[in-house]
Parts: structure tokens; C-alpha cells; sequence
């Protein structure tokens, strides 16, 4: 029965081995090496893989608007003509600052001014007057917003708005600023839907102390309807490939500057990350900016032999592997102009697998003599 054992545990051995080095020579295969200026010329940075938070989302397209409250039209009681304006357009106003001068045209000498204050403090969005403009009691002459704060309305397809309610929140993205994420709460629905398009309005009341919203720009919605935890995803701009193969570049855990095509399969995606349901394990470093790039990079620009004779202090052959003792007499000879006798080439891969079928045969044969010896 020990026999038998040892002689289990040695097949296991050779089958993990040969899968091993299959392995292994698969992930070489599939390597692309670079050399440091590569790397930097292509601007590759990666994140280390993780399990996390994901988020189910609900995506939306829409507009930045001017909150409630938040805008303010000045004009005049009285008609007359406009002598000096104060406000000018793009700039920043207090509350209470004079706007602009009135002259009257009730009697008078000379006529009786009209000072016209800033009913809010904010950025001074229309002046529609100038010096010596007639004005009328209708007429909208500047118009101030304060833009602290502004109204964001998403149009939500209408078989997507069960899955929303009040107080969840939305990441927003306008196209003046594609590296900024702006975040903010679901402040209410609208109270109709647009039979048009069949869509709901979803209001969201974003801060902006910097001011870098602006009414009447274009903004998509990524809203957050539920999320999942223990999930491993990557972002989106590290999955590679066609919808039939799918592949991320994961950094050699050996090689420098080197990385490794890696087939994945993916789930589900949202605005920022595409969840892996296989092919990466956590602290994997994924390469994200600059992985389209490295798709049609080939092999690199430093061969395997390099890198593998680099990481490891000596020589290999074009295909990585190790070289044996005659190899390198071999190459010597080539090198110098003198043929050699290169004699038997064993890799130690070669060795183990000899030694390992040696070591089963005499296993086998100390099996059968038991056998005999037990019959008898």
C-alpha cells in the first residue's frame, strides 16, 4: 500500500509539473517587454486588483441648470435711459452692489436718477444695456446667478425609474471637464413625464463651489441603483479584445517592464469598472492607461532572452528556457568560429522528467515483486 502511495504522489508530481511548465510557457508566449522609454513613452500605469464595492447603475443623459432660487432678473420701475453700467458679464456681483444708473424721464434738472441694486450675490450671466439704452418698466436688463450650487436634471428612460428612488446618488460628468466626476443625491422626480421621449426627469441639486458648472451644459448620469461587496473589477479602460475574447495586461511578477496578456471573463459593467468573474487574482497590477496601446505592441521591444537573462543573472535561449552547460559551450563555439561537441543537451526540466520515470519504473517493479511474494 506505501508503494502505491509514493507511486501516486510521483504521477501527481509529473502531471503538476508538465502542467506547470505548460503554464509557464504559455504566460512567455504571451508577454509583451518593454524597455524603460517604452514605458514611459506610452504612459502606462496600472492599479492593483481588488475585491470591492460595486455599484449597479442607471445611466442618464441631461443638463445643468440654474437651481431654484439661485437666479435673479434686474429691471426697472420707472422708464428712462441707462447712464452707466457697472455690472459686466462673467463677473462676480455682491448683494446689494449698484448694477447699473437710471435717468428718469420725469421732469427735472437735471432729471432725477435711478440706482439699480444686485438682488443676490453671484456671476453676472446677461447684460442686455449699455450706456444710453432706453429702458422700459419690461425690460430684463441684467440677469445674476448664483452658481454655489446648480440643478442638474437627468431624462431617465421611464422602464429604468422603478429601480430609482430620492437619496441615492448620481456620479455626473460634462464634457468641459472629462476628468472630473461631480457627485450629488436624487433631490426629487419630475411631475410628468415627456410623452415625447418617454423619459422622467430626475433632479439632482449639485455644489459647485468652484463654479465649473454652467447652465445649459450637457451632462450624463450614472445613478446608483443598488451595489454588491466582495466584487473584482478593473476599469473600464483596462478590458481589451472583442466581445467573443476578452483580455487585460497584468504586470510580470518577474520581468521588468514586462506584461502579461491575460484572458479574462467579465460580468457586469457600470460607468467606471467592468467586474471579473475570471482570470485575475487579488494584488494582480492591471495596467489601465495605455493598455490599447500595448495590444498592438507585439512582442515588445526587448526580446524574452533579455529579459529572462536580466531577472535571472544567466543566459537563456530565444524562447526563455533555461540553457544547459553544453548550450553555452555551443553558443561559445558559434561565438568564436570552433566547433564543439555539444554532446547530449538535457534541460533540467528534461532531467526531472527522466529521473521521475526512472524513479516510477522502479516503483512498478518493486510493486509487482511485492504482489508475488504476497500470492505466494
Amino acid at each position: 500500500m506505501k508503494i502505491a502511495h509514493l507511486l501516486l504522489i510521483c504521477l501527481l508530481a509529473l502531471v503538476g509539473a508538465t502542467s506547470f511548465a505548460e503554464g509557464e510557457k504559455e504566460r512567455l508566449a504571451n508577454t509583451v517587454i518593454l524597455t524603460a522609454e517604452g514605458v514611459a513613452n506610452l504612459r502606462l500605469e496600472a492599479v492593483t486588483a481588488e475585491e470591492t464595492v460595486f455599484e449597479e447603475t442607471v445611466f442618464a443623459l441631461g443638463r445643468i441648470g440654474a437651481a431654484p432660487g439661485h437666479r435673479a432678473v434686474v429691471s426697472s420701475r420707472v422708464p428712462g435711459r441707462v447712464v452707466t453700467v457697472a455690472a459686466h458679464i462673467d463677473r462676480p456681483i455682491a448683494k446689494d452692489a449698484e448694477v447699473l444708473v437710471l435717468e428718469s424721464r420725469q421732469a427735472g434738472d437735471p432729471p432725477p436718477s435711478v440706482r439699480l441694486l444686485a438682488p443676490l450675490a453671484g456671476m453676472v450671466t446677461v447684460v442686455n444695456v449699455v450706456p444710453g439704452s432706453p429702458v422700459e418698466q419690461k425690460d430684463e436688463l441684467v440677469e445674476i446667478m448664483d452658481l454655489s450650487e446648480v440643478h442638474a436634471v437627468a431624462a431617465v428612460p421611464e422602464h429604468l425609474i422603478g429601480k430609482l428612488r430620492p437619496g441615492q446618488k448620481a456620479h455626473i460628468r460634462v464634457a468641459a471637464f472629462p476628468d472630473r466626476v461631480f457627485e450629488a443625491d436624487l433631490a426629487h422626480f419630475g411631475a410628468a413625464a415627456d410623452t415625447a421621449t418617454n423619459t422622467l426627469e430626475a433632479a439632482f441639486h449639485v455644489p459647485n463651489p468652484e463654479t465649473l458648472l454652467r447652465p445649459g451644459m450637457r451632462a450624463e448620469f450614472s445613478i446608483v441603483a443598488s451595489s454588491r461587496e466582495g466584487v473584482m473589477s478593473v476599469p473600464r479602460e483596462a478590458v481589451q479584445g472583442d466581445a467573443a475574447g476578452r483580455f487585460v495586461y497584468v504586470k510580470d511578477y518577474e520581468l521588468k517592464n514586462a506584461f502579461v496578456k491575460t484572458a479574462v471573463v467579465l460580468g457586469a459593467q457600470n460607468d467606471r469598472f467592468t467586474e471579473v468573474t475570471s482570470g485575475l487574482l487579488p494584488g494582480d497590477e492591471v495596467v489601465t492607461r495605455g493598455a490599447y496601446s500595448l495590444a498592438f505592441a507585439g512582442k515588445g521591444s526587448v526580446s524574452l532572452k533579455q529579459a529572462m537573462d536580466a531577472a535571472h543573472g544567466h543566459p537563456h535561449k530565444e524562447d526563455g528556457s533555461e540553457m544547459t552547460k553544453e548550450d553555452i559551450a555551443a553558443a561559445a563555439a558559434g561565438a568564436d568560429g570552433h566547433a564543439h561537441d555539444g554532446g547530449t543537451k538535457f534541460t533540467p526540466l528534461t532531467m526531472f522528467f527522466a529521473g521521475s520515470s526512472g524513479l516510477l519504473l522502479v516503483l512498478l517493479i518493486l510493486s509487482l515483486i511485492t504482489r508475488k511474494r504476497t500470492a505466494a
